[in-house]
């Protein structure tokens, strides 16, 4: 990793850096054609991309003790832990290769099939072991003291976008048997993405994956095509900032905004 090491962490020019995050065991699936349609029409258009194909690299989604080297406790604590061993330089090889890739990278993709309304086991073992406390979240403010998070943290800086495929394609809405998508993905969107600082472009959503077609599946490669290339100046979902004003001391959105409202809408502007 060291030629990705010369660049300077998260800096967005006209040129992407694109971290490519796939979750899929099957690499000839819709979603590895995906996945390789889109790094080819960014590599095209001459951004970089580096991957991390978690299925291909054997990935182990299991946070344990031996994550943190000798800053682990007997008695585990996970976050401690985690912090003392990044301090230290301690954490494991796995975890230090993709915070180089996370240095690198001013774009984040996570790409991946909808499984239980989630998503797989390996990219959420991927998101608990890299985005350790101290580097991703539990970041301070020398100056106030204050923790940085929702718009602003240890990945600020970069641009995310979550490429989401999902085998129903209808009964998905407000009224929706299966549910509303931007709820289901809000945890990920809004509690992983912009907790840590990142932009959150709007989600790429293939719906009705298991019986695209292929007049469906050239639409679908084009819509993904072309967000990609939009990304350096493209919309970012409005969510609203912890240190915005928006939110009072315990972190309650002020009676005068969204006043009547409730559910996870009112953290978006306007």
């Amino acid at each position: 990793m060291e030629d990705l090491m010369d660049a300077t962490p998260g800096t967005t020019t006209d040129t992407m850096r694109v971290l490519w995050v796939l979750a899929h065991p099957e690499p000839r699936s819709l979603t590895g054609h995906l996945r390789d349609d889109g790094v080819q029409a960014l590599r095209d258009a001459g951004h970089e991309v580096v991957q991390s194909d978690l299925y291909a690299m054997g990935w182990d989604p299991v946070v344990t003790a031996a994550d943190f080297g000798d800053a682990a406790d007997d008695r585990l604590d996970v976050a401690g832990a985690s912090e003392r061993a990044l301090r230290r330089g301690a954490l494991a090889p796995d975890i230090r290769a993709e915070h180089d890739k996370l240095a690198w990278a001013d774009t984040v993709v996570l790409q991946f099939p909808l499984w239980w309304l989630g998503v797989p086991a390996i990219l959420k073992g991927w998101l608990d072991r890299v985005l350790v406390q101290g580097y991703a979240y539990g970041v301070r403010d020398p100056a106030t003291g204050r923790t940085r998070r929702y718009g602003d943290g240890g990945l600020a800086g970069r641009r995310a976008l979550a490429v989401v495929t999902v085998g129903a394609g209808t009964g998905l809405g407000p009224r929706g048997l299966h549910g509303d998508l931007a709820e289901t993905l809000f945890p990920l969107l809004h509690g992983t993405f912009w907790y840590t600082g990142m932009q959150v472009a709007e989600p790429v959503l293939v719906l009705g994956a298991n019986r695209l077609d292929e007049a469906g599946y050239t639409a679908a490669a084009a819509d993904l095509r072309g967000r990609l290339l939009a990304l350096p100046d493209g919309p970012v979902l409005p969510y609203r900032s912890q240190d915005g004003g928006d939110y009072d001391d315990r972190g309650d959105l002020h009676d005068a905004l969204a006043p009547g409202r409730r559910g996870l809408g009112v953290h978006l502007r306007g």
